[in-house]
């Protein structure tokens, strides 16, 4: 029996709801994963983490491989022990986060220095897998070769050949069971590219399947066709996950074309930068013009911050640098993300998403 499944719910045009089934619970989706990196979505418990919502969560094979190392935290318990975190996990490969350090690719993978302490490191579709295997997440993912946008056809060609080439390594890699391993599909914004790997890759029969290469400078337009060129050749039973999105309008955009799962640190990385994301547009809560303000960041968000504090007392913690800002910006801009998909997923089974897509964005922009 595979460990992840997915069972389908609603449909609505191309947008459907579901539920993700691991070892560890279940997921309704779509969804979102917020970014645990090093074990830690940052400032927030795993208990701020239920309150806002969280039914998965993301961690990075790079950095854990590296600190405190598989070892470790298959010690320490796995994963779920080792954070104390008892609902599922999906771990990246890390092959994105090493790209960006220039590494040596080669067919064998990839060969870098660490950020760490500068050691030298080899990462192969083989050692990808038993990282992963070791950190015990519910969800692996394959390494694959993301280029940046724009890239040549050429480059973008050959990173697509060579991501099938290590997806089969993969699986043929592949001892645990009880965990599941997801392919990638590539192509940079070629949509002829992008089809021919979603053939390729579906073709090797994974439980699921993310899109990567997205949501690193391409424009909305080369998104959606990209998209556009991919979904229709994924098994219609299998996880749909776009790697890397979590803007609003990129999220609605993916889900109305039947995609059932995004990762982001966009509501994480944005609290920290003193803005909150809200149904009338985002704000910064540095603007002197929130100094006496009684307003919450949301009249209409249920969120602690929301419910207790003020726009000026916000804004006092955040130019103080006192740390409970972040944490506070985080736990609302978490709940906007989830209230974001919850709706979204209710909008579904309702028969009515074009109309809900078009209100959220609507009121972003003030109309």
């Amino acid at each position: 029996m595979t460990a992840v499944t997915w069972r389908p719910g609603a449909a609505d045009g191309k947008a459907r709801t579901g539920t993700m089934v691991t070892p560890h619970g279940e997921v309704e989706t779509p969804n979102f994963m917020p970014v645990g990196t090093r074990a830690t979505v940052k400032t927030m418990d795993v208990e701020d983490l239920r309150t806002v919502g969280a039914q998965i969560v993301l961690s990075n094979t790079y950095h854990l491989m590296l600190r405190p190392g598989e070892a470790v935290v298959s010690h320490l318990g796995e994963l779920h022990g080792f954070m104390a975190w008892d609902g599922p996990i999906l771990t990246d490969s890390g092959g994105y986060q090493v790209l960006s350090l220039n590494p040596k690719i080669s067919e064998e993978g990839l060969v870098f220095r660490s950020t760490y302490d500068g050691a030298r490191v080899e990462l192969t579709p083989e050692r990808a897998v038993a990282v992963q295997e070791a950190l015990g997440s519910d969800i692996a993912m394959a390494l694959d070769v993301p280029v940046p946008l724009p890239s040549s056809r050429s480059d973008a060609e050959d990173a697509m050949e060579r991501t099938f080439r290590w997806a089969e390594r993969a699986l043929a890699a592949k001892r645990r069971d009880d965990r599941a391993l997801f392919g990638i599909v590539q192509g940079g914004a070629e949509p002829d590219l992008r089809e021919q790997s979603a053939k390729d890759i579906a073709s090797l029969g994974f439980p699921g399947y993310g899109i990567g290469g997205l949501a690193v400078g391409e424009t909305p337009q080369e998104r959606d066709l990209a998209l556009d060129a991919a979904i229709p050749h994924l098994p219609p039973q299998a996880v749909r996950y776009v790697m890397g999105l979590g803007d609003t309008e990129g999220i609605l955009a993916a889900v109305e074309r039947g995609v059932d799962l995004f990762d982001c640190v966009i509501p994480t990385r944005l609290a920290r930068h003193g803005k909150a994301l809200t149904r009338t547009g985002d704000i910064s809560i540095k603007r002197a013009e929130w100094v006496l303000s009684q307003e919450p960041l949301d009249a209409a968000c249920s969120c602690l911050t929301c419910r207790r504090h003020s726009r000026g007392y916000l804004r006092h913690l955040y130019t103080t640098k006192e740390p409970l800002a972040h944490r506070l910006l985080t736990l609302h801009n978490l709940t906007y993300t989830f209230d974001l998909v919850r709706g979204a997923r209710e909008a579904i089974a309702a028969g009515r998403f074009s109309d809900f897509r078009s209100g959220v964005v609507a009121a972003r922009m003030g109309d």
